[in-house]
C-alpha cells in the first residue's frame, strides 16, 4: 500500500472508531438516565443506534475495499452491501419519524401529548426497522445469482443492479422522504419563528392568553432547532450520493461499487453525537457521568440530567 494510501486509511480508522463510540455514549446516556425516557429521545436513541452499527459493520468493510482487494468472499460481499442499503433506508426514516415528532410539537402542542404518546413511537420505530429489512430484501433479492460473476480480488466488490431497481429505490429512500422533510420543517421552522416573536412582544402574548391558544414550550422550540441542525447535516451528506446515482443511471443496468461518496454518507453517523454535544447540555452531562463511572453508582439512573 502506498503511503498516502496508508495514511488516508488510518484517518478511515480512526473516524470509524470515533463513529462507534460517540453514538455509543448516546446509546448508554438515552438507555440509563430516566430523565431523558422522552418520546423525541427515544428517535434519537433509534437514529444512534443505527449510527453506531454504520460505524461498526458498514465502516470496516468499507476500508477493505477502499485498499483495492475483497478478501472476505463473495457471500460477505451481497451482505456488505444489503446491511449499507438497509441501514441507510432506517437512517431516512428515522430522520422522518423526527420531522413529524417535531412538526406535532410545534405546530399542534395542545395535542401532542395525546398524538404522540410513547408506544405509537415504539410501533413507529418498529415499522421503520420492519420496512427498511423488508425493502432491502426486495431490492437486492435476486443479487445471490451473481456469485463468482466477478473476481473479487481483482480490485473491488461490485453487484449488478437492473435500473428500475435502482431508480425505485433511489426515489423511496432519497428524493421522497427529502421532500416530506423539507415540506414538515419548513412549517416547523415558519411556527417556530412567529412563535419566538410572539415571546418577545407582551401584546402578543397576551392576545395568546386572552384566545386561548396553547404555544409550544420554549424546550419543544429549542429541541426542533437542535433536530433540524440533524437533519440539515443529514441532507448535505446524503444529497451526492442521490445525485450521482441518478447521474449515473444512463444503463440497463447499475453496477455498485465502494467509492469515497459512500464515506461521505457514513460520516454522518459521527456528525450527529457531535451536535447533540454542542447544543444538549444534558448529553455533556451524561457523558461526563459515564466518563467517571459514576452510572456505575447505585441509583444513577435517577440522577438529575437535564
Amino acid at each position: 500500500m502506498r503511503p498516502r494510501s496508508k495514511l488516508l486509511s488510518s484517518l478511515l480508522s480512526f473516524i470509524t472508531v470515533l463513529i462507534v463510540v460517540l453514538n455509543l455514549l448516546v446509546i448508554i446516556s438515552i438507555s440509563h438516565f430516566r430523565q431523558l425516557h422522552t418520546n423525541t429521545n427515544l428517535l434519537v436513541f433509534s437514529l444512534a443506534v443505527t449510527d453506531f452499527l454504520v460505524g461498526l459493520l458498514q465502516m470496516p468493510t468499507e476500508i477493505l475495499l477502499y485498499q483495492g482487494c475483497w478478501i472476505l468472499g463473495d457471500l460477505l460481499c451481497v451482505v456488505n452491501f444489503f446491511f449499507g442499503a438497509f441501514l441507510i433506508s432506517v437512517s431516512v426514516g428515522n430522520m422522518i419519524l423526527i420531522s413529524v415528532d417535531r412538526y406535532v410539537a410545534i405546530c399542534d402542542p395542545m395535542f401532542y401529548s395525546t398524538k404522540v404518546t410513547l408506544k405509537r413511537v415504539q410501533i413507529c420505530i418498529f415499522l421503520c426497522w420492519l420496512f427498511s429489512a423488508v425493502h432491502s430484501c426486495w431490492t437486492f433479492r435476486d443479487i445471490f445469482k451473481q456469485q463468482d460473476r466477478y473476481d473479487f480480488c481483482s480490485g473491488e466488490c461490485v453487484i449488478e443492479c437492473k435500473l428500475t431497481e435502482v431508480a425505485f429505490h433511489t426515489a423511496l429512500t432519497f428524493f421522497a422522504p427529502i421532500a416530506v422533510i423539507t415540506l414538515l420543517y419548513l412549517r416547523v421552522f415558519v411556527v417556530a419563528v412567529s412563535q419566538a416573536r410572539a415571546m418577545r412582544s407582551h401584546i402578543t402574548a397576551a392576545t395568546h392568553q386572552r384566545s386561548g391558544t396553547v404555544k409550544p414550550k420554549k424546550s419543544e422550540i429549542k429541541a426542533a432547532r437542535t433536530l433540524g441542525i440533524v437533519i440539515f447535516v443529514f441532507l448535505l451528506c446524503y444529497s451526492p450520493f442521490g445525485f450521482i446515482t441518478v447521474g449515473i443511471m444512463n444503463n440497463s443496468t447499475w453496477a455498485l461499487s465502494a467509492t469515497m461518496q459512500y464515506w461521505v454518507v457514513y460520516c454522518n453517523s459521527g456528525l450527529n453525537p457531535l451536535i447533540y454535544a454542542f447544543f444538549y447540555p444534558w448529553f455533556r452531562k451524561s457523558v461526563k457521568q459515564i466518563i467517571t463511572l459514576q452510572i456505575l453508582q447505585p441509583d444513577s439512573c435517577e440522577t438529575n440530567i437535564l
